[in-house]
């Protein structure tokens, strides 16, 4: 009994504090800043001073493997804060890729679109693939993006099969894929759960892999591969053995 009062206790000032802290006092005033790098430096902050606030300890490691030019990050998905937690560990020059819905999310919606964010519709395959083209274009053009490529998160530990989109953006427009494995994210805020728990928040920057062909069997092969990589340091037994979706 005390120790479900004090995870109480505790998830009632981590909300509280998102509330006030984020929403509340720096959200507004990243709405109002007039340029995306400065929105999204508060972004990142914003986050951070949230976990500093609840005691949560948060360690980025393996930033001297993000490639100084452009690139696309994939990162394992467990928990609706990992884009915040991505956010928070990646420089403002990343973009991400959310699901078309969160557009019209009240107030929320309003603060990712400042963020600059690019949103597809997965159920769409006409409209995904124009995604992926506009992504490719932006990539040539010198953006970064951040990627998601299971595209959703269930319950059940374990990293899903990925996506080929992200890299076939890569491959297509010659760009390295900076694979990602986040830690903690689970247990901070699980699916179902009413409030957040007390946990560590680990984000691990793995080695760049890059492929010197274009078609989409150089990008199946780098789903793979990163797939694997992600999964070996992510701490979660993978749902399948293959890194690619049906």
């Amino acid at each position: 009994m005390p120790g479900l009062l004090l995870r109480a206790v505790f998830g009632l000032y981590a909300s509280l504090a998102f509330l006030v802290i984020v929403l509340l006092l720096l959200c507004p005033v990243l709405i109002a800043a007039p340029i995306l790098p400065l929105r999204r430096t508060i972004g990142r902050w914003a986050v951070r001073a949230w976990l500093l606030s609840i005691g949560v300890r948060f360690q980025v490691q393996g930033r001297q493997n993000l490639p100084s030019g452009p690139c696309v990050v994939v990162c394992n998905h467990a928990s609706y804060v990992d884009g915040i937690v991505l956010t928070a560990a990646l420089p403002s020059r990343f973009s991400f890729l959310v699901q078309h819905r969160a557009r019209s999310w009240p107030y929320v919606g309003l603060v990712i679109r400042r963020m600059g964010v690019r949103f597809v519709n997965r159920e769409s395959p006409r409209q995904a693939a124009c995604a992926v083209l506009g992504l490719i274009r932006g990539a040539r053009r010198g953006d970064s993006f951040a990627i998601f490529p299971e595209g959703t998160f269930r319950r059940a530990p374990g990293l899903q099969p990925f996506h080929t989109g992200a890299f076939l953006v890569a491959a297509k427009a010659g760009v390295p894929i900076v694979p990602v494995a986040m830690r903690g994210t689970r247990n901070l805020l699980a699916d179902g759960a009413p409030w957040p728990s007390w946990s560590s928040v680990e984000i691990e920057i793995l080695t760049p892999l890059e492929s010197r062909e274009t078609h989409r069997a150089a990008a199946r092969d780098m789903q793979d591969l990163a797939h694997r990589q992600i999964e070996q340091h992510c701490g979660e037994a993978g749902a399948s053995g293959t890194g690619r979706s049906p």
